[in-house]
C-alpha cells in the first residue's frame, strides 16, 4: 500500500536566515508539492526570518509558520517543530536543513523508499560519487569520515552519515524519539540514532533505516557551526553514550 503523501510534513528550522532563505524556491515546490507540506520553524530570530516565514505561510497553503520566543538551538527547534508538525496528524515527517543544500525535490525521493522496504526511516546520505553533485569541503569530507567511524562503533550499526540535514520518520517512531529534549545542540543526530538502538536494538535498526545516497549536496557558505563547537564534539559524544537509556 503506498504511503499517504498528504500527510507529509518537513520540519525546516530557522534562524537568522533573512539574507539567505531561499524563499523563491520554497513557495515554488510547496506551491507544487501534491500533498507534502511544511513547517517553518523561528527559532528566535533577530533579523527579518519570522517576518518572511509569516509572508510565506500567508501566500501558500502548504507552508505553516511557527515561532519560538527565544533562540533554542537547531536540536530544539526541530523537536518542537516535529511535535507542533504531530498535532496535524501526518503519517511522515522529517527535517531538512535551511540552506537547502539537500534539494527540496529529492523528498519525494526520500518518500518513494518507504514503500521499497519496511522501512521506518529514511536518511540522506552525502556519498560522493560519479555521477552525482556531492560536494563538500575536503576537511569536513575527512573529518566526517572519522566521526562517523567512531559513531558507528558505539552505535553497533553500520551508519555512513548521521549528520546530514535531510532526515524523513514514520510518524509513530517521530513521536518516540522526539519526545524528550536532546542532551546536545548540534550532535541530536546521534542523540536519534541511539534512541532509535534503545528502542528497537542494533540489528532491527540496521534493516529499519534506509540511508539515501543524495544525487546533489552542495556546502552553502554561512554555516553556523564554529570551530570551537567541533572541539566539543568528544565531550558530547561522551554526554549523549555515557547516559542512561532514554
Amino acid at each position: 500500500m503506498l504511503h499517504d503523501m498528504q500527510k507529509t510534513i518537513i520540519v525546516i528550522p530557522c534562524y537568522n536566515e533573512g539574507e539567505r532563505l531561499p524563499s523563491e524556491q520554497l513557495n515554488n515546490f510547496f506551491k507544487n508539492s501534491g500533498d507534502i507540506s511544511c513547517l517553518l520553524v523561528n527559532d528566535g530570530s533577530v533579523d527579518s526570518t519570522g517576518q518572511i516565514i509569516d509572508e510565506l505561510s500567508a501566500n501558500n497553503e502548504n507552508i505553516r509558520a511557527f515561532h519560538l520566543n527565544k533562540n533554542s538551538g537547531k536540536a530544539e527547534a526541530v523537536r518542537q517543530g516535529i511535535n507542533a508538525a504531530m498535532e496535524y496528524s501526518p503519517a511522515y515527517v522529517g527535517y531538512w536543513d535551511a540552506d537547502m543544500a539537500t534539494p527540496l525535490d529529492a523528498i519525494p525521493l526520500f518518500l518513494s523508499h518507504f514503500d521499497k522496504g519496511d522501512f521506518f526511516a529514511v536518511t540522506g546520505c552525502r556519498l560522493s560519487r560519479l555521477g552525482a553533485k556531492v560536494i563538500r569541503k575536503p576537511i569536513r569530507h575527512y573529518l566526517g569520515r572519522i566521526f562517523a567511524t567512531v559513531v558507528s562503533n558505539l552505535l553497533k550499526i553500520q551508519v555512513y552519515d548521521t549528520q546530514c540535514g535531510a532526515k524523513i520518520f514514520e510518524a509513530g517512531l517521530a513521536e518516540k524519539i522526539f519526545a524528550r529534549p536532546f542532551k546536545t545542540k548540534w550532535l541530536f543526530d546521534v542523540e536519534l540514532y541511539k534512541r532509535i538502538v534503545d528502542f528497537y536494538g542494533a540489528e532491527k535498526t540496521s534493516v529499519s533505516i534506509y540511508e539515501l545516497p543524495l544525487e546533489s549536496w552542495v556546502d552553502v557558505g554561512g554555516s553556523k557551526l564554529k570551530f570551537s563547537t567541533m572541539l566539543k564534539v568528544p565531550f558530547q559524544l561522551i554526554k549523549i553514550f555515557m547516559s542512561n537509556r532514554d
